[in-house]
């Protein structure tokens, strides 16, 4: 075996096993910052999302980040609950501001592609998926989600 191969492999499975593989829960977001307590009004949103409740969660994000204007994740739920609803104009706004904290946030840089799509920009689209492939060294549900939506976007529009 190459001297670089028999480096790799038990890397690769110290990077698997402690969890920086971009694995774990795929959900909405990114939830970065796990050593910190979650706020109740986070939590309790985040369950209205799994629930489809979305515009009852987004009173709750919008005091999360009253309290918190650095939470990515809830500026992401923010989005995905607004794209879900329908608000485009607004979704697009608060995964902009989700992006601008944490350019690389997995869940943002997926829901932006996927509005960007139902927006029919697929150029935005694919810059969304080219941040994931760069945030996402060994892959990621994010990147294979968004890819999946760009390949089902070109074969319905025939781009």
């Amino acid at each position: 075996m190459h001297r670089f191969l028999k480096f790799l492999t038990p890397l690769a499975l110290t990077l698997a096993l402690s969890g920086a593989l971009g694995g774990g829960a795929h959900a909405m977001g990114s939830d970065s910052d796990s050593s910190k307590p979650m706020d109740p009004n986070y939590a309790q949103a985040k369950q209205l999302i799994e629930d489809g409740k979305y515009a009852e969660a987004v009173p709750l994000l919008q005091e999360v980040v009253a309290k918190d204007a650095k939470n990515a994740d809830a500026f992401n739920y923010l989005g995905y609950s607004n794209r879900q609803l329908g608000n485009h104009d607004a979704a697009l706004s608060f995964y902009q501001q989700a992006l601008t904290l944490e350019p690389k946030h997995r869940g943002a840089n997926e829901y932006l592609g996927e509005l960007y799509l139902t927006l029919g920009d697929l150029p935005k689209a694919q810059e969304r998926l080219d941040v994931l492939d760069g945030a996402c060294f060994f892959g990621c549900d994010e990147y294979t989600e968004l890819k999946n939506a760009i390949a089902a976007y070109k074969a319905k529009t025939g781009s």
